[in-house]
């Protein structure tokens, strides 16, 4: 999360985290089992955002009662559409994801599902999972088929928990999917888990069912297929990484042996306390590579590595360190990425388009028309690339949120969901194959296509505001101009699908700028970008806020 005022950034941020803000381990285990949700409230309720379900044991939002709910769920789910094939089950390195995945463990076994988990002591990162349930489904049909789920609040902060389920498409579930998990697993809540299976945890590892899966063997020899590893070694390029604590801790160094890269881990300390980080712009640890505040111990150590790179905690997030640049947002190194792959990979379908969702930068509209490339503009969230990444008719898609995943280099599905290692490792084919970083890239990019100024403003908001903004409609913009353009759009559904996108946009020829709820915290968010200067861009931001705060206010 990001802020532009540093009037309101906490006056630690950047700085290394002290004890008083480190999670008590104890406490947030003796909750998760310990407390017992109550459905009638909003705030402890399942509630399946962009990613899944996510909160903390300690506020009664992540408890065990709610992975037993929603893995019940899930179950039911998998009996209404036949899918009886295995199910690949990952888990990254927060503190809760170990005592949830053994919840969800009672509950797949008692239902007799078939679970493949990575050898003990081994964490999964979000896009091996992906890879595997599409690896195992290549060729089978109907019933034979296997889905996954992936333990993990992604970058939040370590007192939270989180649970996402990826159906046989291998990436996110999208909506009527998860509002229907959603749904079933509130009515076992308010059951008190009435019909929910389930037998211990040491039974559920000792059952047939439970099965070892390579998760990291599997995806690492797999990785020449999507990143030219080769051009990498051959330049010689002096690596870096910073697993942040994250679920990729061993997937590195093997990577690095495998393939014969210069590559350094920064650190390997796993602390599910997240101990070892600097604090983020609101004094929070948050797991965040694309947050210059988080990212400080990478960034201090830019000058050692001719590219550096870090991921988030279930690796579906990257960060790009260069030496000319620094950290770079997101919105450019996606820029930078987009024009690169769409022409470096011959393999691609002519016809593969670029997907983005409408938040991230319009920048790459113009190199998808330089290009002669099809746009596919979507709505926030992975879930609408799956099918496109799926089928060879994306050739990527990305999120201004540093998400992205594109295809093989000869064109075939490589994820459908989020992959921060190969989004990082693209960093270093780049950089190998130009001869340049792609913080010089960017430079290049900006001369021919121009410059934006672009930020993201996030503030708090109830439950009850994030709704009032995710049903703004088009007739809320009585406005005719912003920053002193003429609107020429106000959008509440995405170009690229007609989907909602859950808030709206509003373009003129200078700017835009887009306002939608999180779908996982309680902030709202507002967008915006500029192609003058930073002062149009902040006036952009500043009308911004003036229309949310109505919104916000119930006017």
């Amino acid at each position: 999360m990001r802020d532009m005022s540093a009037a309101e950034h906490h006056p630690l941020a950047g700085q290394p985290a002290p004890p008083d803000v480190l999670v008590d381990l104890e406490a947030l285990r003796e909750s998760y089992f310990s407390l017992r949700p109550d459905p009638s409230c909003p705030e402890q309720q399942v509630s399946f955002g962009t990613s899944g379900h996510r909160g903390s044991a300690l506020d009664g939002s992540f408890n065990e009662w709610h992975v037993l709910a929603i893995t019940q769920a899930i179950c039911d789910h998998r009996k209404q559409h036949n899918i009886a094939g295995p199910l690949f089950l990952g888990a990254d390195t927060h503190a809760l994801s170990e005592p949830a995945t053994l919840s969800a463990l009672e509950v797949l076994a008692a239902n007799g599902v078939d679970v493949m988990l990575a050898p003990a002591g081994q964490f999964t990162p979000t896009p091996a999972v992906s890879f595997a349930i599409l690896e195992y489904n290549r060729g089978r049909e109907g019933w034979q088929r296997a889905d996954g789920i992936v333990v993990t609040p992604s970058h939040n902060p370590p007192r939270d928990g989180g649970f996402k389920y990826n159906p046989p498409h291998g990436g996110p579930a999208d909506s009527d999917v998860k509002t229907g998990i959603q749904a079933a697993a509130n009515d076992y809540l308010k059951r008190e888990l009435k019909g929910v299976l389930r037998s211990d945890a040491e039974r559920a590892l000792a059952t047939p069912g439970c099965h070892e899966h390579d998760y990291l063997g599997q995806y690492v020899a797999a990785l020449g297929q999507a990143i030219d590893l080769d051009v990498i070694r051959a330049s010689g390029l002096r690596l870096g990484v910073d697993p942040l604590g994250g679920a990729g801790v061993d997937y590195w160094p093997a990577i690095a042996e495998r393939y014969g890269l210069a590559l350094t881990v920064v650190s390997n300390v796993v602390d599910p306390r997240f101990a070892f980080m600097t604090l983020d712009w609101d004094g929070q640890i948050r797991m965040d590579p694309s947050s210059p505040w988080a990212m400080q111990r990478l960034t201090q150590l830019r000058d050692r590595f001719d590219i550096a790179f870090a991921c988030d905690t279930d690796h579906d997030r990257h960060g790009i360190v260069t030496r000319s640049a620094g950290l770079m947002p997101p919105n450019h190194y996606l820029s930078v990425a987009v024009d690169y792959l769409f022409r470096h990979r011959p393999g691609w379908r002519e016809d593969a388009a670029m997907g983005k969702t409408v938040v991230t930068t319009a920048l790459i509209e113009r190199v998808a028309e330089r290009l002669g490339r099809r746009l596919f503009d979507a709505p926030v969230g992975f879930k609408w690339f799956s099918s496109g990444l799926l089928d060879g008719s994306l050739g990527l898609g990305c999120e201004e949120s540093a998400g992205a995943s594109f295809l093989r280099r000869d064109g075939r599905v490589w994820t459908t969901d989020k992959d921060g290692i190969t989004a990082a490792l693209l960093a270093a084919e780049i950089t190998a194959r130009t001869g340049r970083d792609p913080g010089i890239c960017y430079e290049v990019l900006t001369e021919t296509l121009g410059r934006p100024f672009a930020d993201r403003v996030d503030g708090p908001a109830t439950r009850e505001q994030k709704q009032r903004l995710a049903g703004l409609s088009a007739e809320s913009v009585t406005a005719r101009t912003l920053a002193g353009d003429e609107v020429t759009a106000v959008l509440t559904r995405a170009p690229g699908n007609g989907a909602p996108i859950g808030g709206l946009k509003v373009v003129t020829a200078g700017g835009w700028f887009a306002a939608r709820p999180s779908g996982t915290e309680d902030i709202y968010k507002v967008y915006a970008e500029s192609w003058r200067d930073e002062a149009h861009l902040q006036q952009l931001l500043q009308e911004a806020r003036s229309l949310v705060d109505t919104a916000l206010s119930g006017g």
